[in-house]
């Protein structure tokens, strides 16, 4: 608005008898307000005075304090260095912070406005135009017209001022107001900032690895809900006595019972000690902007920034990268964006907080290409958190690219990086990239958690190094980091699949010393262990204990007993095994039918091994790839060509899930029924798996050259 038509000539007036002495229209010092005077829009006379108090569209402010103030005749000012004293009614001692602090911020901002406007006129001229407005804010203080609710819509304006200058006195005591309530949620914040609960989680994020930027925002996050909390019972607690809960928009505190009805004639003082002094009127002293310029700039380190408001073009933007596909490049809206917003970095974690809410899709790119723009102050938290989500999403190319660019810009990989590493190289099995990862953390004297233990001690049993991931887990034991049963329980089934039973049976005894009672699950797998081991006396003695420990056993450890009974061939105790279990209500499942299955296949038992099939078709699922190759063994050496090439066409459709010996048992049992052409490309599909054949199948292959019988072709 045009401020060269804010004030009247009858303000001009009051300047002159303050001054003592009449003020020429005409003067070099005031010609320019002379000639605003002379053309301006808005005066008003007492019915258009009253005619705007009614109008509910005129804005008036509100301010924190409802307070009654009267001047005294002998007051003298001094533009040189003016001070406001004024003494309180009710205490001379003690000095009313919230008012000092109103007036010296409305005269700070009032003046920059008026010296925007008034660019001719200089300091003393500026002073004068100062200390009639702040007359005119006491005396509406002084009546008690002003509401309480920040943003009325009523407004008071009197003849003296123009109907534009009443607008921006309201608007900048609306917006002091607003300085003033975030003020004290700041200097609230800097409590919950320095309390012993945050302290404390900082204290031992600090001890788990968190540093720097990240730590910084957790203390801030933290310090916000903590506040919020305190501010939510404070509510609460006002509901229950009855009173209002306080938005932070009205005030109460401060309201004094005028003494008499005053009559204002320059900037109001009071008899007796100093109260308040408004700095901001005297600015002959340019220490006050230096100390404000300061005050500024720390607040700015304690209190977060908030991001930029978007609109018109650049919020066209924002919603059209918001809505990028993931096959779209989004570099070209990226830059018209950064041209239109000039953003910090702020702005950016906004827009990428949004696109990971709206778009995830896009969010990663995105995120990888604001990476290199210099606004964004990009710090190693950043790669870190960019590299963790892409090894969440086992995109390990795309996280290995994000750590060579971190390394190209200079940041080497701290404690959280090398966290993530060990996670995603774990996951996916790199056994020796995790392990680096594992030392680089120890390099740094980081005493490793118990999930960086996990993560390290599944990649060894995963890489099938058993004896590696016990030998961290007795490191976890010696550093007072007790192993969780999860872990106990993945080393007992490693050393179980490899069928060795010392290491299976140390981990079990170790599991009850941590004190884990043994479960049907442990149990079990030391039945399983000592089966593949080919001992199944001690197979049963451990089956018998499960029974006495009061655990039902199931069909899995069933099978696994009669597995070691077949590695001996023990058809008979297998049988009295089965007789038992039946006895006791067990009914053998898919497992144990399908170790039969095998069994009475390599016992050529035709029959008896289809009558087994169809008791596992009856549970309505469909038999094991291992069922499978039973069955193509039997039939091939029973010369059954027919069922043995339809056992041998799901073997080959299942190819990716054969090992080494389904393959070495396939192709010996095709030699031996004859067919040497199914069998070399059985050999062949081997070989491109990067299966070696074993001498003894070498063997069997050059022979069935010259002792093999043609065929005729199954199709």
């Amino acid at each position: 608005m045009n401020l060269k038509h804010l004030i009247s000539r009858k303000t001009i007036y009051n300047l002159s008898k303050i001054n003592g002495k009449p003020i020429s229209i005409n003067s070099k010092n005031l010609s320019t307000i002379s000639a605003a005077i002379s053309h301006s829009r808005y005066p008003l006379c007492s019915d258009q005075s009253a005619a705007y108090r009614q109008n509910p569209k005129n804005p008036k402010p509100i301010f924190p304090f409802i307070r009654y103030i009267h001047s005294t005749p002998e007051t003298n000012l001094s533009f040189a260095s003016i001070e406001a004293k004024l003494v309180s009614s009710d205490s001379e001692e003690q000095e009313d912070g919230t008012m000092h602090e109103f007036l010296s911020r409305f005269v700070r901002t009032m003046r920059g406005r008026l010296s925007e406007v008034y660019t001719d006129c200089n300091k003393e001229t500026i002073d004068r135009m100062l200390l009639v407005i702040v007359e005119k804010v006491v005396e509406e203080i002084e009546k008690g017209g002003i509401e309480q609710r920040l943003g009325s819509t009523e407004a008071m304006p009197s003849q003296d001022f123009s109907e534009d200058l009443w607008r921006t006195v309201w608007e900048v005591s609306n917006m002091v107001l607003e300085d003033m309530e975030k003020a004290r949620k700041k200097e609230k914040m800097k409590q919950f900032l320095q309390s012993e609960e945050v302290k404390e989680m900082c204290r031992f994020a600090g001890e788990v690895g968190i540093r720097g930027d990240l730590l910084r925002e957790l203390r801030f996050k933290w310090a916000k809900e903590k506040m919020e909390e305190n501010d939510f019972y404070e509510s609460l607690e006002r509901l229950k006595d009855g009173k209002p809960a306080n938005g932070g928009k009205i005030f109460n505190e401060q309201a004094v019972v005028a003494e008499d009805t005053p009559t204002v004639t320059s900037l109001p003082k009071r008899k007796g000690k100093i109260k308040y002094k408004i700095y901001g009127l005297d600015l002959s002293d340019p220490k006050w902007a230096e100390v404000a310029d300061k005050i500024h700039e720390r607040e700015e380190m304690v209190w977060p920034q908030e991001p930029k408001p978007i609109s018109g073009k650049c919020k066209l933007v924002t919603e059209k990268i918001l809505s990028l596909k993931k096959e779209d490049d989004p570099s070209q809206l990226l830059t018209e964006w950064i041209e239109l917003l000039q953003p910090t970095r702020v702005d950016w974690i906004t827009l990428l907080d949004r696109l990971e809410q709206q778009n995830p899709d896009t969010h990663l790119k995105v995120a990888e290409l604001v990476l290199s723009e210099k606004s964004f102050q990009t710090n190693i938290t950043d790669f870190t958190k960019l590299i963790g989500a892409y090894a969440k999403d086992n995109c390990i190319e795309n996280a290995e690219r994000i750590l060579k660019k971190m390394a190209g810009n200079g940041f080497m990989p701290d404690i959280l990086t090398a966290t993530v590493l060990v996670h995603m190289y774990s996951q996916v099995g790199n056994i020796d990239c995790a392990k680096e990862a594992f030392e680089s953390l120890r390099s740094y004297g980081f005493q490793p958690d118990t999930k960086i233990y996990t993560s390290m001690i599944m990649s060894y049993i995963n890489a099938g190094k058993p004896r590696l991931a016990e030998s961290l887990m007795r490191e976890m034991e010696t550093r007072d980091t007790k192993p969780s049963e999860e872990i106990y329980l993945a080393l007992l089934r490693s050393y179980a699949y490899s069928g060795d039973v010392v290491g299976a049976t140390r981990i079990a005894t170790t599991m009850q010393f941590a004190g884990f009672q043994p479960t049907r699950e442990s149990c079990s797998l030391l039945v399983e262990a000592y089966g593949r081991a080919g001992d199944p006396d001690q197979a049963r003695i451990n089956f018998d204990n499960m029974i006495k420990l009061g655990h039902r056993p199931d069909d899995k450890c069933t099978a696994s007993l009669i597995a070691a009974y077949e590695k001996k061939n023990l058809l008979d105790k297998a049988l009295n095994l089965l007789l038992e279990l039946e006895k006791d209500g067990f009914e053998p499942g898919i497992a144990t039918y399908s170790v039969l299955v095998d069994w009475f296949g390599k016992m050529q038992l035709v029959d008896e091994a289809e009558q087994l099939l169809g008791k596992i078709a009856e549970q309505g699922e469909a038999p094991a790839l291992k069922v499978h190759v039973s069955l193509c063994d039997m039939y091939s050496r029973a010369g059954q060509e027919k069922k043995a090439l339809q056992a041998l066409g799901v073997l080959e459709s299942k190819k990716e899930e054969l090992g080494s010996e389904d393959f070495e048992r396939t192709i010996n049992a095709l030699i031996a029924g004859g067919f040497v052409q199914d069998a070399r490309r059985m050999h062949g599909v081997m070989e491109a798996k990067g299966f070696a054949a074993s001498e003894q199948l070498k063997v069997a292959l050059t022979a069935s050259q010259s002792l093999s019988r043609k065929r005729p072709t199954k199709r």
